[in-house]
């Protein structure tokens, strides 16, 4: 009983274990769900983003999911990583948002040979981009973000993971439940379709990508307590 109480007094902190986090947070425990949030707030928007065709629609997507996995959090098993748990809630509840909105997405495959020009000239550079050197950096951030969201979903989401997050290929593989061979295909031609002239800046600019300010973080964390406090009334 003395454990139990010290648990639910004790600080949450940086250094307060996801196992931790989750026990408070099935309890009810706001500040606990709230640290995991802020904790995966990043990764997860970046995954929400690579399926969902807006930032609006990415951050509804992680807020749904959220909730999703707060109603849940007794049924995680600490065998796999907490964030590793809400990956996959995510990339569930963007696919089935997705598939509700029936979203016409043009197979990679079928793009890359397509002879419909407005679709070459979507996968081609822009040859006229000529940004001065002080704005470089933010021109070829926009063009990333850009030629990523041609990407169709799977292609997108495994490029994100992999390229932007330094997810592993057996990470990616679990989280998406595909092949880890998969994984690396889709990923080389997620690649291929990158501008050839930006892949030496490919490694500076992807940390920059879809960024995460502290304003985004701070509204997706009010606005999913908000709706719990609101379904628990």
């Amino acid at each position: 009983m003395q454990n139990s109480h010290n648990l639910a007094v004790s600080a949450i902190s940086s250094q307060t274990p996801d196992a931790e986090l989750v026990l408070r947070a099935a309890s009810g425990e706001e500040a606990a769900f709230e640290a995991i949030m802020r904790h995966n707030n990043r990764l997860l928007f970046r995954t929400a983003r690579s399926i969902a065709s807006t930032d609006e629609d990415a951050e509804d997507v992680l807020q749904e999911a959220y909730l999703h996995a707060w109603r849940a959090l007794g049924s995680f098993r600490a065998d796999a990583k907490l964030s590793t748990w809400l990956v996959r809630i995510v990339v569930n509840e963007a696919l089935g948002r997705l598939r509700r909105k029936r979203a016409n997405v043009i197979p990679l495959d079928a793009a890359m040979i397509s002879p419909d020009p407005e679709i070459q000239a979507s996968l081609a550079a822009d040859a006229n981009r000529q940004p001065e050197p002080t704005a470089m950096r933010t021109q070829l951030r926009k063009l990333m973000e850009a030629r990523i969201d041609l990407l169709p979903d799977l292609y997108r989401t495994v490029f994100m993971l992999r390229a932007v997050e330094e997810m592993s290929v057996e990470e990616v593989s679990h989280v998406l439940d595909m092949p880890e061979a998969t994984v690396r295909t889709r990923f080389f031609r997620a690649r291929s379709l990158m501008r050839e002239g930006l892949a030496s800046d490919m490694d500076m600019t992807l940390g920059d990508a879809f960024s995460f300010d502290g304003a985004r973080c701070d509204r997706i964390v009010a606005t999913v307590l908000a709706k719990h406090r609101g379904s628990q009334a």
